[in-house]
């Protein structure tokens, strides 16, 4: 098991448990990881990713590895940089969602993607042996890389029929979350023609708008301007700008699972016979949905490394979380806000429908997720005895107690945080409400013991 990578990179509070001696000597375990440059470095927004970014660059440079620097992008505008500038690898300082306190790295590999749960383990052996490359006969050298934006939003715009959307001008609603999108969604949108509209459009690390992670509870101001813009739909991001999540012209919040339903259902309709791969704590409508299109569905350990990675080993067309992270695999196999905006633009330009008629027609799904504070402790202490009490379970991850093809619950501890999530998915609203009501009461029951 990985002890200092968790679901999505390395994370912990700046300056408590990630500091900057951890920082510097996880550096230079990465660096030994790639054995050479040159590396491409970029951040999100947060108070403590510039000086981490010093610390990083001097790391790789006093190992003989050169690297530039992108400065301020998004996860996946440094990830597609990182494959299509031809680095060796790339570094992105984020904590993505956490609260602003935490900072975090994340490295990915020179096919654009993050390192695998293998390499994490690697770097975590360099790291604990301390067995660094050895002094250089030349230091590296730190350069400024300024090609970025430009090449992944051009990237994005290849797959998208730009002609089409420009000729029906959309209204957006972007809210940017005062997070790493704020540099590229705009302009992308711009490069389409279309009427943009901003909420929380200022890069803060503190992130005062309605905080780091989009989430249905904390978009109603989204919702609201979409409304009374009359707007064709809204699209929040998070800190990273690797998820997104939309609201239809109703002002109506969807699921990252609805979502990616109807992204999945444009892609599929002129790409049959394809695979998508999702995790285990998504909806059940996939597979009702990819079979009407003779396409099937892989499912894994939730966290994204766990489907970017099975994306590139199956060569899926289509990868999503149920948290917003959508992966469309002819771009890259990583999580990706902007192409997501971009996928949703096309597949309105197609159809006279509303985004909300669109939903309509899709199978009914109902879903719900939920998280407790929790200690690592706790978190064991629930799954061993849920384990007793539902024998039968997945526990390949946490652990997923299915009732039946369309009741189902899964109790996972965060791997970024100290809480446990739960998921739940049922025939219908009621029903739904009662099936969370009860494992959130077990769950609480179990931690008081």
């Amino acid at each position: 098991m990985a002890k200092y990578f968790g679901t999505n990179g390395i994370r912990g509070i700046f300056d408590e448990d990630f500091t900057l001696e951890f920082i510097h000597e996880m550096t230079l375990s990465v660096g030994t990881y790639f054995e050479k440059g040159p590396i491409l470095i970029g951040y999100d927004g947060r108070e403590s990713s510039p000086l981490i970014c010093k610390i990083i660059t001097s790391s790789l440079n006093s190992i003989g590895i050169d690297c530039n620097v992108a400065g301020l992008v998004p996860t996946p505008c440094l990830e597609y940089a990182v494959k299509s500038l031809g680095y060796s690898g790339g570094i992105m300082i984020t904590a993505s969602h956490n609260p602003p306190q935490y900072n975090g790295i994340k490295p990915a590999g020179n096919d654009g993607v993050e390192i695998s749960r293998e390499d994490e383990l690697l770097i975590e052996d360099i790291y604990s042996k301390k067995n660094w490359l050895p002094r250089p006969e030349k230091w590296g050298i730190t350069n400024e890389e300024t090609k970025t934006i430009e090449t992944y939003l051009s990237g994005i715009l290849t797959h998208i029929d730009s002609n089409l959307i420009e000729s029906k001008p959309f209204k957006v609603v972007l809210d940017l979350g005062n997070g790493a999108q704020a540099v590229t969604a705009p302009s992308f949108c711009k490069k389409l023609n279309c009427e943009v509209i901003l909420v929380n459009e200022t890069v803060d690390g503190q992130f005062p708008g309605r905080g780091s992670e989009p989430t249905p509870q904390n978009l109603s101001v989204l919702s609201k301007t979409v409304i009374e813009n009359k707007a064709d739909f809204g699209i929040a991001f998070d800190g990273d700008g690797d998820r997104s999540i939309f609201c239809d012209e109703l002002g109506n919040i969807l699921t990252g699972d609805r979502s990616a339903l109807i992204l999945i259902k444009h892609i599929l309709n002129k790409n049959p016979n394809s695979l998508v791969v999702t995790c285990l704590n998504s909806g059940t409508n996939t597979e009702t949905l990819t079979e009407k299109y003779n396409s099937k569905v892989l499912r894994t350990k939730v966290g994204s490394v766990e489907v970017s990675r099975r994306m590139l080993s199956t060569n899926a067309l289509i990868g999503f979380e149920e948290n917003g992270g959508f992966m469309f695999g002819k771009h890259n196999q990583v999580r990706d806000g902007c192409m997501s905006l971009g996928l949703m633009l096309d597949f309105l330009s197609t159809t006279n429908n509303s985004l909300s008629q669109e939903i309509s027609q899709l199978p009914p799904s109902f879903t719900t997720k939920d998280k407790i504070e929790c200690s690592e402790e706790n978190a064991n202490k629930i799954i061993f005895s849920l384990k007793d009490e539902f024998p039968n379970s997945d526990t390949s991850d946490g652990i997923k107690i299915t009732l039946d093809e369309k009741n189902w619950v899964m109790i996972r501890p965060s791997g970024t945080e100290p809480i446990i999530r739960i998921y739940a998915e049922s025939t219908d609203q009621e029903n739904l409400e009662a099936l969370m009501t009860k494992f959130l009461k077990k769950v609480k029951s179990i931690i008081s013991r």
